[in-house]
């Protein structure tokens, strides 16, 4: 049984469609052991509780990103989320990581960004991609890596843009793709279809 901890900052709606998904035996062999938030009373640790599931606030005030990093691999870790052996999702998790946090976990930390990277990658990718006039965005799910948005990418799924589009209407439908295409990554993961060379990751049969 693989033991996963999510990292979250906001609503939580992709946090509830990978636990959804445990749920209804999509995803088999894995549970979600904790919900650790950076920001005190968001919708996500709601999402957690309902689904009983430990949800946890540890905010970032007062420390540097080394000592964030640090505190946050030991609840991990007290959780059952181990270096080598547990997975760390970040559904919506605001903050960057350290860099020796994420060599903890090489390999074992997967995001989901609301863009078909290596395009638009950062902080309001669909505003990016209008802005840029953009005729096609999406989704990428792909392994985190010490520089930003820049690890191997598992699976994307394209959303065109239309003309009407505004930040909000093509933010709602590339949302309803990442509620697809996330559980389905953490799927593959799960049972150890993943095998990453290089900048590629190679899915098996």
């Amino acid at each position: 049984m693989i033991k996963i901890g999510v990292l979250v900052s906001g609503r939580g709606s992709n946090l509830e469609s990978i636990l959804a998904s445990i749920e209804a035996g999509a995803i088999k062999g894995a549970e979600v052991a904790v919900v650790i938030s950076d920001r005190p009373g968001v919708k996500a640790l709601g999402v957690a509780r309902a689904h009983a599931v430990e949800a946890l606030t540890l905010e970032a005030r007062g420390l540097t990103r080394e000592d964030y990093g640090l505190k946050l691999s030991r609840l991990l870790r007290r959780h059952g989320v181990a270096q080598g052996h547990g997975l760390v999702l970040l559904a919506g998790f605001m903050r960057v990581l350290s860099a020796n946090f994420v060599k903890q976990y090489d390999g074992r930390i997967i995001n989901i960004h609301p863009s078909l990277l290596p395009s638009f990658p950062g902080l309001e990718a669909q505003r990016q991609a209008l802005g840029y006039g953009a005729k096609v965005s999406g989704c990428t799910v792909h392994f985190v890596v010490a520089d930003l948005d820049a690890g191997p990418i598992i699976a994307q799924k394209a959303v065109p843009v239309l003309e009407e589009d505004d930040e909000e209407s093509l933010s709602a439908r590339i949302l309803k793709q990442e509620h697809r295409l996330y559980p389905e990554a953490v799927k593959l993961f799960v049972q150890g279809r993943l095998r990453i060379e290089g900048r590629r990751v190679v899915v098996s049969k």
